[in-house]
């Protein structure tokens, strides 16, 4: 529920280096089978297209928020905009290492305050004007100059003091401050021959001309709002032209129907709402011509509390439930929840149990809770502590407070999302027996009540980058809106003094190691103050047709996931099948999924794409990357 960027979510900046190679191996998943790959020279395709263009068609679940990198926060917009614009620098699709993107090169001053970034050649934008220094300049500073263009990345560039352009070829970025993400700026560099003609930034979409004008692996060039967005192979790409000539990202809101599809060969590929349900997954396995794709992911889902919806200047909005600001309340809570039964019964062995915020895929940051510390399962002493609380029991078995009223909470449930619905059943009966009401409120568009503070807890959830400095700068201070209910960078609204002198420490350390734990001790805070419990890290799950995908790289080689990646990997490499052909129809505009007869198509299926909630890199809602 956030990409903000991330999935959105949405950066390995603690791997900081002044030149690094780009040809790192990946993985390519092949008709039934794991081979060696290279993302960085995906081989010739092989499928056919005797009369006609490839179409690699990616049928999603969640709708577009923004087609400005300016404003998206939701999972699907920002993978999007990966594909559109450049970034500095990239993630290795083997081992999530900074390689080079816009910038071939990148080197800090003695201090490590000045930062200078080589700017390739060989980059033009789709108009064919070359890429340069100068777009990366006005980009950032647009960024430090502009509220409505920091919406969804601005938290890269707060340590910003000056950024300039001292030639085509050379980027200076000059910082207040050490800031260990300088290798991981993860913000999509834009044309400023096109951009500086915008207004307002806080209301401009990107959706009305096309083509979109960029220098990503692919070109925009037509959306329909809730319906699909089209791009076709920038033949210019640096790295080299796809193999698919079209990419179209195909609004799918019913997951079964997207599992149906793909069984009859309509669709290509299916990731699901974020992941493919265990049933789903099972019903797929044996199916011809088909490969299940179960990997550890790069999400974590999560109870998110409203600690108290406010402004940057302590206005206080929304009607979040007063006891929820009571620590020993969100605790009992925490501790009313099985962990494992979630881990059984709802993901069926799919997922890990949750613990610290960072999932364990990213094993140098990854943090447990202490023996003593951790809130485990535990009926009784959930029920003391609501005794402490000042929330006891009367006669008919509910919990009440001293003002004689019920305690009754809601949370907010995206409709689209399986595990929400299913979870929220299990709180209800896990919470009722501890004499709490809940009342699960599941909605299509979770954004504007979030937004508006209007919840208690919400089902939450993030893409977490290979840098994890954007999902733990969503829980500072700084990140909270300027205006009630405005969008903003907060996850919900936590504001926490102790949580902001760490996060500070971690962003200045560049030592690896003494960052790293820095990092723990952020996870560590962030799980004492019981404002979030991860609850579980679902795995990837997700099936294409082997008979559509010949080869498709995943990230990381060993065990990746191949939709929502850091990068632009898997559908860049996507190689078409030999023959590979549908049946269906081709029409862009209108319901059906687009497909080619013979002519190699791959239709792919993301139902549900980001997090819980909705939301990339804004604060609350979409899933950022």
């Amino acid at each position: 529920m956030v990409t903000r960027f991330s999935s959105r979510t949405t950066r390995p900046g603690r791997r900081l280096r002044t030149l690094l190679a780009s040809g790192a191996a990946a993985l390519a998943l092949t008709a039934g089978s794991v081979v060696p790959g290279n993302p960085l020279a995906p081989a010739p395709t092989e499928a056919a297209a005797a009369d006609g263009k490839t179409t690699l068609t990616v049928a999603v679940a969640q709708s577009v928020d923004s087609l400005s990198p300016f404003l998206a926060q939701r999972l699907v917009s920002t993978s999007i905009h990966r594909l559109m614009y450049d970034y500095l620098t990239n993630y290795d699709a083997k081992d999530n290492k900074a390689i080079p993107g816009l910038a071939t090169a990148w080197e800090p001053s003695a201090d490590k305050l000045t930062w200078t970034y080589t700017i390739r050649p060989d980059s033009k934008w789709s108009d064919g004007q070359q890429a340069t220094a100068e777009d990366a300049a006005w980009t950032f500073n647009k960024m430090m100059t502009d509220e409505g263009a920091a919406t969804s990345n601005g938290s890269f560039v707060g340590n910003f003091e000056k950024v300039t352009a001292t030639g085509k070829d050379k980027l200076v970025i000059e910082l207040k401050e050490p800031q260990a993400t300088m290798a991981a700026l993860d913000v999509p560099i834009v044309p400023r021959h096109v951009w500086e003609k915008v207004g307002d930034f806080s209301k401009f979409n990107n959706d009305k001309d096309f083509p979109v004008v960029g220098n990503g692996p692919f070109i925009l060039t037509d959306y329909k709002v809730d319906s699909f967005v089209k791009l076709k192979a920038n033949k210019d790409f640096w790295r080299g032209s796809p193999k698919f000539d079209e990419l179209v990202f195909r609004y799918y809101k019913d997951q079964d129907a997207a599992v149906a599809a793909l069984r009859k060969g309509e669709v290509s590929f299916v990731a699901g709402s974020p992941s493919l349900t265990p049933a789903q997954s099972a019903s797929l396995e044996n199916a011809p011509d088909i490969k299940v794709n179960d990997a550890p992911g790069r999400r974590f889902f999560a109870l998110a509390v409203n600690p108290g919806a406010r402004t940057k200047d302590g206005k206080k909005f929304g009607d979040g439930h007063p006891a929820l600001l009571d620590q020993k309340v969100r605790h009992a809570l925490f501790m009313a929840v099985d962990r494992k039964t979630i881990i059984d019964k709802v993901f069926q062995g799919h997922a890990v149990e949750g613990e610290g915020y960072i999932p364990p895929r990213f094993s140098d940051y990854f943090w447990k809770p202490s023996g003593s510390q951790k809130l485990t399962y535990d009926p009784a002493k959930a029920a003391a502590l609501l005794d402490e609380a000042g929330y006891r029991k009367n006669g008919a078995g509910k919990r009440v407070g001293t003002d004689g009223e019920p305690l009754d909470f809601r949370i907010l449930c995206h409709a689209t999302d399986p595990n929400d619905k299913a979870i929220g059943k299990y709180l209800q009966e896990w919470w009722g027996e501890q004499g709490i009401g809940l009342e699960v409120d599941c909605l299509d568009n979770v954004s504007d009540p979030w937004y508006a503070g209007e919840y208690d807890l919400a089902f939450d959830g993030w893409s977490v980058n290979p840098d994890p400095d954007f999902v733990l700068s969503i829980h500072t201070c700084a990140a909270l809106p300027t205006k009630p209910k405005e969008s903003a960078a907060t996850d919900n609204f936590i504001c926490d003094t102790q949580y902001d002198e760490l996060y500070k420490k971690q962003l200045a350390e560049y030592d690896p190691a003494k960052r790293a734990d820095l990092v723990r001790q952020l996870e560590s805070r962030l799980y004492d103050t019981g404002y979030m419990n991860v609850m579980a890290y679902p795995n990837a799950v997700e099936a294409y047709r082997t008979d559509h995908i010949k080869s498709i790289t995943t990230m990381p080689a060993a065990a990746g996931n191949i939709y929502g990646q850091d990068g632009y990997w898997s559908w860049w490499s996507a190689v078409p099948a030999a023959g590979a052909s549908s049946s269906g129809s081709s029409d862009s505009g209108g319901s059906s999924t687009g497909v080619l007869i013979g002519v190699g198509i791959a239709v792919v299926v993301l139902a549900g794409g980001g997090l819980l909630f909705a939301m990339r890199r804004r604060s609350t809602a979409e899933d950022r990357e």
